[in-house]
Order: C-alpha cells, then structure tokens, then sequence
C-alpha cells in the first residue's frame, strides 16, 4: 500500500472511529490512478459512461475507440467523424453532441486540458464544467481517478450517501450538505475515505 494511503488511513482512523473499525475491516486501499492515455480522452470516456451500467457503457465505448484503430482519439480527430457515426455506435443523440463539443472546446484551446494537471480543485471543477455533459460529479471523478487528488467528496453520490446512511444508522439518505458537514473531519483524505465508503455498497460489513 502506498506510504499516502497509510497515512490517510491512520488519519481516518484517528478522527473517525466507525469509519476506522469499517477501514480495519475492510483491508488495504487499493485506490489507483488512470495515467494512460489524454486528459481529452479521460473526459469522453465519462461522457460515454454517465447514466450506464459498466457493461453497456464499456461496450459502446470500445466501438468508439474501434472508429480509430482501436485507440482514443485526438479531439481534431473526433471533429471529423460525422455525427451519425457517433449515433451509430449506440451514444445518445445528446451524448454524440457532448463529445463533439468536448473535441470542439478542446481542439480551439476553450477549455485548456493540457494545464489542469496544475490547478487547485476548485478550479478544475470549474474548467470541467464548462464543457456541455460534464457536471460536478464527472468532475470530481477526474479529480479523484485521473489527477490522483486526495481530498475530494462527492457529497451528490448516491454511492457514498447510502454507504453514510448503512454505516452510521441513519434512518435515511443523507442531503449532500449533511455529507459534507459528515466528512468535513476526513480531510485532507476525503477521497481515500469516499473509496472506502463505495466499499460498503459493493462489500457489505459483516
């Protein structure tokens, strides 16, 4: 486990202890970062996904790379692929629109991909969103599986919000704000703490 982990985990742990007696029973974190391929690429593959199950959108998303040998595309690329070969592939008339965009936004330097690597949160946020498709959410999942930032909360997942209400006995879903207030005490681990509050919808305590 990375020496970072280790110490979210003590962190978590010290501040939190149903989350550390969840943490101890869960095992070691195992959270990665996606470093191959473009920021570009990254960013389509989320639009792609957004609103599938993994199976479906991973399939639709292989099709889209098939439309260039294979690989993932570079955003002039994508601008010359027509809209109905997008459409044929199995994206939504909206999603073919999205990622024609993103390729758009990208391509005449509107949305500057290639300098988010040194942004803060907040601002990577912000950048991301611009971009038709991509909301708060798509956004904090850049942050967290393609920049490797460590402190982020997706206070509007239904993931970790049902995770929160299993784990701390609530009587029903909490509203982001409370998430928020929860979570508050987990930084700057916010992201280890959110990997471990998927574990409990995926892998259930005991």
């Amino acid at each position: 486990m990375p020496p970072r982990h280790a110490k979210a985990i003590a962190h978590l742990s010290a501040v939190d202890p149903i989350l550390g007696r969840w943490i101890a029973q869960a095992g070691p974190c195992s959270l990665t970062r996606e470093r191959s391929g473009t920021h570009f690429a990254a960013v389509a593959r989320s639009i792609i996904y957004q609103q599938l199950s993994g199976k479906a959108a991973g399939t639709i998303h292989a099709r889209f790379e098939a439309l260039f040998d294979g690989r993932s595309p570079e955003p002039h690329e994508v601008l010359k692929v027509k809209h109905t070969a997008l459409r044929g592939i199995g994206l939504s008339e909206r999603k073919a629109e999205y990622v024609r965009g993103l390729a758009e936004d990208v391509h005449r330097g509107r949305i500057p991909l290639e300098r988010v690597d040194a942004m803060p949160d907040a601002e990577v946020i912000e950048t991301l969103t611009q971009v038709r498709g991509v909301g708060e959410w798509t956004a904090q999942m850049f942050l967290m599986f393609r920049l490797g930032r460590l402190d982020v909360l997706p206070t509007l997942d239904l993931g970790i919000q049902t995770a929160i209400k299993r784990l701390y006995g609530l009587r029903s879903h909490p509203k982001p704000e409370r998430v928020a207030k929860l979570g508050a005490k987990w930084a700057p681990y916010r992201t280890v703490a959110s990997w471990y509050l998927w574990r409990v919808v995926d892998d259930p305590p005991q």
